[in-house]
This record gives C-alpha cells, structure tokens and sequence, in this order.
C-alpha cells in the first residue's frame, strides 16, 4: 500500500491514540492476525464465527503500526495503539483499496457474470501479459473481502489489474466496482446461477450490471451481442461505450468484433489467435479478452504469443487409466453444464459423463436439471451417471433414464461402480459439478483400463 496518513485522516479525521507524523506511509494492510507482520495497518473484519477485533490488544506488542475499530467496539483498547474509529471495518477496507487503486497509473479490468468468470479472467490476464507483469483475482477472492485484498497488493510495477466480482446478491457488485473504479468492465452472460437468491433473470441482469457504477465515465463495457435482456439492463445504468463480440455463426447481432472458429484457431479480421482452451463458450471469452485487449492498445500480434493457464477443475483435459477426462469439477452452472455437455458432443469416441447438482436455483431447480439431462440425451451420451439422492437428482433420472447406460448415485466416490462396468479404453469422460458435490473425489477412483 502506498497511503499516507494524511490521506486517512482525510477519510477518516484525526486517530486517536498516539500522533503519527501526516507524512508517514502506512505498511501494508492485514486482515488476518495469524500473518501479521511488523509495521502492517490491521483492519479487523468481522464474520459470523468470528470478530478480529478480539485481536486489537496484542496489536502494539507485535508491531503493528495502525488500525482502525469499529465504533461499536467498547472494549479497551491498547494506550499505544495509533487507530481511527469507523462505521463498518468493512467498508473501511474496502475504502483503503480504493485510496491504493486511485494512487496507481494502472489501467484496472473488472469482470463478471453467470458463467465464464474465471476462465475469462484469465485470458484478460494472459492477452495483457506483453503489457508488463499483471496483478489479478485469484481462487476465490471476488467477494466483499477478496476484491480489496487484491487490489491491495497491486503496486506501480504492476502494468494492469483484471479483477473478477462474484455475487450473491443485489448490491454485492456495486460496492466491489465502486471500491476499484475499473476502466474496462466485461459481463460475461447474463444465466441462472444465483436465480435462487434473486428471483429472475431479470433481475440477475440488473445486478451484474452494477459493474458500472464505479466505471469511470471514459470507461468500456465489453459484453456478448444479441443479449436483449442485459442490454435492457445496462441501458439502464450506462450511456458510455459499449463494445459488443459474438461469433460468426452466433445468431446475428449488430457486433464490433466478429470472429470464426478454424480448426483450433480463432480467426477475426484476418488475425488467427490460438484456441488454448476447447469450446463454443471459450472462444466467446477469447473474444470478450481480445475486445480488452483492443481497448488497452495490446497488438493482435502479441496476442498470439498469449498462454493461457486457468485454476484446477475448469477447462483441464487429463490422460488417466486409458480416459480422456475433461474435469469440471470446481463449479457448476445451468448454462456452463450445457457448454460442457456440448463440448462432450463434440469429442470422438464414446462419451460419457457424471453430474452433479447445481446450487442456488431456487424453485426453478427442478427445471434447470431436467433441461440438463435433456442436453444428455440429445447428444445421445453413451453413458450417465447423476450425483445425487434429493429431488434435483430425481428429476435428471425422469429425462435421462432412456439413455443406454444410466446410474443415479448419493456420492462421488459410488460413481466408480456404474464406470467400472462401462468404460474401456479410449472412452472421454465429463465431470462436472457444483462445489459442493466435491466431484473431483471420483478422479483418483476411477478404473485403470
């Protein structure tokens, strides 16, 4: 971090407790007491199970320089202890990530929708690779909590920020972009996860658009054409520039930037950038990555020398006991199910795949997983295995049932039995799966053949 004191008490008033020259800059920020180090800034946050405030006391003793409590803290605090009282720590934090961002000449990219998060991501962060080292989200720090911190370790030799904000429900969004003021916002699709919690697609449109309450008004928003319910919704909350990308053969839409699959290429206005990563939707999100790029002065050339590395469990291709795996184990969405169960269709030889439940769907549950299973049986898969013993379970068994090889299961690891019987060597294999379901469990059980 590279604030001053000055520039909290700016924010914050006068601290309390011991002066501070105005000039002196602060260490770097701490939320976790168990990695506190000499000089750090401590901001204590508090959850459900736990309240870092209980960690103020020992605070001088190990050398932290500064803090901030929350005003509804009315504990003694340490005599030494340099700190500014605030609403919400929270907030407060969040308000020192923005300080930072706003201290640094860096372009930031902020990313989000339904599915494709992560994988776009990180073909943002690998397209703008040839700007300079890239600081980005990663694992599963999109949240309240995560977006600040990763702001946070950003520094002036960074060259760009690609920050992905997930959510669970209205206005989660709207503080992440408003605590980073992104250049570049990009809204992946607007699906049915989190439908559950927010009712409709409607309304899960509105929240993703919420990027742009901290777009600057010289900023971009990149986002698929032919959408008509997340252009609805933006129109809405943004009247600055709009890039739009579909493929060729998408259905038309007005678009700035078109591109065609060629073989394991991708193929727009002559330039042919490597596929790295299989599928529809993937070359959609290269798209989306490519329109940042355009945006932050990244030649096409550099682009084709992109290398793309993406989190376990998305998008991995595995040679294992005589399978072809394709592991999508991390996460699940209706709409990412039914581009993997696409992806499938697409590979030679027998295919087969072991689903999961996917989460958060609300009373449209039922429905979404009947729609799976019916993907499964257009492609006529050769094989099915359904991980779960609830209703959603139930409901994938009445669609899928006609399939020539069906098995409906209570766990990962009793999937093994129904794949021991059919598989044999050279056969591809889908797994995928809310969190949850822990699907990667089956992997190591699965038959040598």
């Amino acid at each position: 971090m590279t604030l001053t004191v000055r520039q909290l008490m700016d924010c914050w008033g006068v601290p309390e407790g011991p002066a501070l020259d105005p000039e002196l800059s602060l260490g770097p920020v701490c939320t976790d007491s168990r990695q506190l180090q000499p000089g750090d800034f401590f901001v204590p946050l508090v959850g459900e199970r736990f309240d870092g405030h209980h960690f103020l006391e020992q605070l001088p003793q190990l050398g932290g320089q500064a803090a901030v409590v929350g005003k509804a803290w009315d504990q003694a605090l340490p005599p030494a202890l340099t700190h500014w009282r605030v609403d919400d720590t929270l907030l407060a934090y969040q308000q020192l990530a923005l300080l930072h961002r706003r201290s640094l000449a860096t372009p930031l990219v902020a990313v989000t929708g339904s599915a494709g998060k992560t994988t776009t991501r990180e073909l943002i962060r690998a397209a703008l690779a040839s700007l300079g080292p890239v600081q980005a989200s990663e694992g599963n720090n999109n949240n309240d909590v995560g977006v600040p911190l990763t702001v946070l370790k950003a520094d002036a030799d960074h060259s760009a920020l690609v920050i992905e904000m997930g959510m669970r429900g209205p206005g989660e969004i709207e503080r992440l972009s408003r605590c980073t003021e992104p250049d570049v916002a990009v809204i992946t699709n607007i699906g049915t996860a989190h439908i559950g919690r927010l009712g409709s697609r409607e309304a899960i449109a509105h929240a993703k658009c919420e990027i742009t309450a901290g777009l600057l008004p010289t900023g971009t928003v990149v986002i698929p054409a032919g959408d008509h319910l997340l252009e609805t919704a933006l129109a809405t909350v943004w009247s600055g520039r709009v890039v739009r990308v579909r493929l060729d053969d998408d259905p038309e839409a007005d678009a700035d930037l078109i591109g065609a699959i060629e073989g394991n290429q991708l193929v727009i206005n002559g330039d042919r950038l490597p596929l790295q990563l299989e599928g529809r939707h993937n070359a959609r999100n290269l798209l989306l990555a490519v329109a940042v790029a355009d945006q932050l002065s990244v030649s096409r050339q550099a682009l084709q020398q992109m290398q793309v590395l993406v989190p376990g469990g998305r998008n991995r291709r595995i040679q294992q006991a005589g399978l072809t795996l394709l592991d999508e184990t991390y996460n699940a969405s209706p709409e990412a199910v039914l581009a993997a169960l696409d992806l499938l269709a697409e590979q030679p030889g027998r295919r087969f795949a072991v689903l999961g439940t996917m989460l958060e769907l609300g009373d449209q549950s039922l429905a979404l997983h009947r729609e799976v299973a019916a993907r499964a049986v257009q492609h006529g898969l050769d094989g099915l295995v359904v991980v779960d013993a609830g209703a959603e379970g139930e409901a994938m068994a009445e669609v899928a049932a006609s399939l020539a090889r069906f098995a409906r299961v209570d766990t990962p690891e009793a999937a093994a039995a129904p794949l021991a019987s059919w598989l044999t060597q050279g056969d591809v294999l889908l797994l995928k799966a809310s969190r949850g379901v822990a699907l990667e469990r089956l992997i190591p059980l699965l038959p040598q053949l």
